[in-house]
């Protein structure tokens, strides 16, 4: 495993000094997801261990769930009903979506159902085996989405942020301000054990959830033991962009042309839908339009709130929204799918 996990960790850094040097946003992700995926597609042998990948969803679960003060938790609580209505929005979308990638790929009903449903990746993949689903097919398809949904919407919120919105308008900060070696000793312990512990239950993307909700949990009891240092977020996102990037290999060049072109259609249909419904709830609300942008796009709990919190906008926000949709897919994905069935059934 090191003769493919070092060198892709080589060409992940120097691709992300460069985005760095290029000023992008989002440069310790975006470059070493963009680098490592060309790289395999052309034929390199990279590849990223399980637990590089956990080690990149503990940084982003733990620095996001600093964020979550007590006045920052009332905030949430007071737009409940638009988290609850972006979630139903998200699943109608994603369903929606399912159909017309049938209509346009010719795949079976199950292959495009999973494919388009907006969920992690493993549990969309597993869910899809279960009903019979091409599970290949529906992994290639998040890949592409995370990949499409990365490449557009930090640019876009950025572009945007500077003909008008401007960054830092809805700026939220983590309530402990330095870095203290006990207490970061005992925060990292305190979180890799929640993660564990949602592991060993089979819970769905344990490693940020984990250590998210336990940093949640201090941070709104008031309890400030001590941020992370900036050198571990970047090394997060770099370990990220690596873990999705080594999937796109040759083989996912080669799977059916027609099927990949329509998944992009599709997922660049459910980001500009969803951008035009976060505009309406940012129109309706108080809440800013980068912040509900980023909130409502088809993209990972990750890559979005990790686009907040670079763009100084509602970490919080953001997280939560994502972190709800996560939920919810995960636990009602199959009963939705049979349900859908049904509904196709003649009478």
């Amino acid at each position: 495993m090191l003769r493919t996990f070092v060198p892709a960790l080589v060409l992940a850094a120097i691709a992300a000094m460069a985005c760095v040097a290029l000023d992008t946003p989002l440069p310790w992700m975006i470059g070493p997801l963009f680098s490592t995926a060309a790289a395999c597609m052309l034929g390199a042998r990279l590849a990223a261990p399980v637990q590089a990948r956990e080690a990149g969803q503990w940084a982003i679960g733990t620095a996001l769930g600093l964020y979550f003060s007590a006045p920052v938790l009332a905030a949430l609580a007071r737009n409940l009903a638009w988290i609850v209505l972006a979630v139903a929005f998200t699943v109608c979308l994603g369903i929606a979506c399912g159909a017309l990638l049938r209509r346009l790929s010719g795949c079976d009903a199950a292959t495009a159902f999973f494919a388009m449903a907006v969920g992690g990746a493993s549990e969309m993949a597993v869910q899809a085996e279960r009903h019979g689903a091409a599970v290949d097919r529906v992994a290639a398809a998040h890949s592409l989405r995370i990949m499409l949904v990365v490449a557009t919407i930090p640019f876009t919120v950025r572009w945007l942020g500077r003909h008008g919105w401007g960054d830092g308008l809805d700026a939220f900060l983590p309530l402990a301000a330095r870095v203290d070696g006990a207490g970061l000793a005992l925060l990292a312990l305190l979180t890799s054990v929640c993660a564990l512990l949602l592991k060993r239950i089979r819970l769905p993307n344990a490693w940020v959830i984990g250590p998210l909700l336990m940093a949640m949990a201090l941070t709104a009891a008031g309890i400030e033991l001590s941020r992370l240092p900036e050198w571990m977020v970047r090394c997060g996102q770099l370990l990220i962009g690596v873990s999705l990037g080594t999937r796109f290999t040759r083989a996912f060049v080669h799977t059916a042309p027609r099927y990949l072109a329509a998944v992009a259609g599709c997922t660049l249909a459910m980001l500009l839908l969803a951008g035009l419904f976060a505009m309406v709830v940012a129109q309706v609300t108080s809440l800013h339009p980068g912040t509900m942008i980023l909130a409502t796009s088809p993209g990972g709990i990750a890559e979005m709130s990790l686009t907040a919190r670079v763009l100084h906008l509602g970490v919080p926000v953001v997280t939560a929204f994502h972190v709800s949709r996560m939920m919810f897919v995960v636990l009602t994905i199959g009963p939705l799918y049979r349900g859908w069935q049904r509904l196709r059934r003649p009478a």
